[in-house]
């Protein structure tokens, strides 16, 4: 894992120019006012969600849509991506032969985005973009999963998916590696980089590191010893 990740992004996204169009989508995303409001004090449900799992919407640059795309290739079946913002790498996939791909985004202005990127390349009827709590999906089936979050989400998202997914799914993380996993490759340099993390290779790594602790006792306490 790359541990200066995090900070290089953070500096990359304050120096990156977005442009008129990037500066519209980060304008949707956020929600402009009117959701802001209904969001704060028409829907107490959404000020539920802690501070650590709301991530700002920044869209994908074309190099890290291509890093991600990389690293699935030669794979088939569904894609899903959680917390899927503009819905582009949805539509991506789909154009690289993955189906379903499927989408799942809690905000209602990037969903409806989304859908719009969609009509606008022909695909509309062929993605889906659903409103949906990502933390309530279920993953059980899924064979390809990315993801563009936080590095506070994907601490925890870890958890759910290793408890889920397949032994031959495949997830991949842009912008942020998952603290705790160690990926079967990468793509890419620097704030574009993009990591893949084999299921797998994960639970046998984390089996490994499970059997090779063993309860022991002591005068004092009980303790956790390697062996």
């Amino acid at each position: 894992m790359d541990d200066d990740a995090p900070d290089e992004v953070f500096t990359d996204l304050r120096t990156r120019h977005l442009g008129g169009w990037g500066v519209v989508q980060i304008a949707a995303g956020t929600g402009l006012a009117v959701y802001a409001m209904w969001a704060g004090v028409l829907q107490p449900g959404f000020r539920r969600v802690p501070l650590k799992l709301q991530v700002p919407y920044i869209p994908a640059s074309k190099a890290q849509v291509k890093n991600v795309m990389t690293l699935v290739r030669g794979r088939t079946g569904d894609l899903v991506d959680l917390g899927s913002g503009d819905g582009r790498i949805v539509l991506e996939a789909y154009q690289h032969g993955f189906s379903p791909a499927v989408g799942y985004e809690l905000n209602p202005w990037l969903v409806r985005l989304a859908r719009f990127h969609a009509w606008r390349a022909g695909c509309h009827g062929k993605v889906s973009y659903r409103q949906e709590d990502l933390w309530k999906v279920d993953l059980s089936k899924c064979k390809n999963v990315t993801v563009f979050l936080a590095p506070s989400v994907l601490s925890l998202l870890q958890k759910k998916l290793q408890v889920e997914l397949p032994d031959d799914a495949l997830v991949v993380a842009g912008r942020f590696p998952f603290p705790d996993w160690s990926p079967c490759r990468l793509e890419g340099q620097g704030v574009d980089r993009a990591w893949a993390y084999s299921m797998q290779a994960q639970r046998q790594h984390t089996s490994q590191k499970n059997g090779n602790l063993r309860p022991t006792v002591n005068d004092s306490d009980d303790k956790l010893v390697q062996e």
